[in-house]
């Protein structure tokens, strides 16, 4: 197990930044703390109720490194990377690669942000970039608000549970805190020390998520929200107090809303 390992956030990606502010700060309140320009993209990041953060991306100066360019032009707008960070990078690449995993874009230029990746073949099904960092950026001071969301975790669906909890529990350290199943899946939530958590969606036999995954070893399937105003959202379908945005109408990414965290333990993909 990587000791210290910590779920620090998800990152989205689309053709313009400014698409994705409109959903994630606009409509649900997120607050930028960090970003800037870099090889092949931009990024900024928000922070949310409970100091979870989302990433956004966008592509800049691809010809210097056209890997976002890429993502885009193959899946569209949608869900890229899930980014852990770690105490010392050298040290998690051994853990990895013992455990099977082989690091790339290995990258320790930088005494501030050293990063590495595991490929989607491996992680399964997403990208999951471990970082050191030694950068720090003020997160805003602002009152508790209604019209800022928590994001209470991210879903991540996988063809094998085993597959999953092999990597982010037993790898990347989370800890198993609550689990369910319904029509054709079950589930498992991880949490780490900070406010990351990640839910597990595994399917049991035909059905939606089945359907969904097909063949794939995993796909982010979706990022779960709370806010007293969740059924305002615009493009929400739903209602009594749960309520979804679809992926085509959030640039690839779909969102579940809710008004109480508790009711998330008996949604069902639909």
């Amino acid at each position: 197990m990587i000791e210290g390992a910590d779920f620090d956030h998800v990152a989205v990606a689309a053709e313009a930044r400014r698409d994705l502010e409109t959903r994630y700060v606009g409509h649900l309140g997120g607050a930028a703390f960090a970003g800037g320009p870099s090889s092949g993209f931009t990024w900024t990041q928000f922070d949310y109720a409970n100091r979870m953060t989302v990433e956004v991306l966008e592509p800049h100066r691809v010809e210097e490194n056209d890997f976002l360019r890429r993502f885009l032009d193959r899946n569209g707008p949608g869900p890229h990377h899930l980014t852990f960070t770690v105490p010392r990078l050298g040290e998690a690449l051994e853990v990895a690669r013992a455990a099977g995993y082989r690091p790339v874009g290995i990258d320790e230029s930088s005494p501030e942000w050293k990063e590495a990746f595991l490929h989607p073949k491996d992680a399964p099904g997403v990208v999951v970039q471990l970082a050191e960092s030694h950068e720090h950026h003020d997160r805003p001071v602002r009152a508790r608000r209604s019209s800022v969301a928590e994001l209470v975790y991210v879903a991540h669906a996988v063809g094998s549970l085993d597959d999953g909890t092999r990597l982010f529990q037993d790898v990347l350290g989370g800890t198993r805190t609550a689990e369910g199943s319904g029509p054709g899946f079950q589930w498992v939530e991880l949490r780490w020390h900070g406010p990351g958590r990640l839910r597990l969606l595994a399917p049991t036999g035909p059905g939606p998520l089945a359907r969904w995954l097909g063949e794939r070893a995993g796909r982010v399937h979706h990022l779960a929200f709370a806010m007293a105003s969740a059924g305002s959202v615009p493009d929400a379908l739903g209602t009594d107090g749960c309520w979804r945005v679809e992926p085509e109408a959030n640039h690839g990414t779909r969102l579940v809303l809710v008004t109480d965290p508790a009711r998330l333990a008996a949604w069902t993909p639909v």
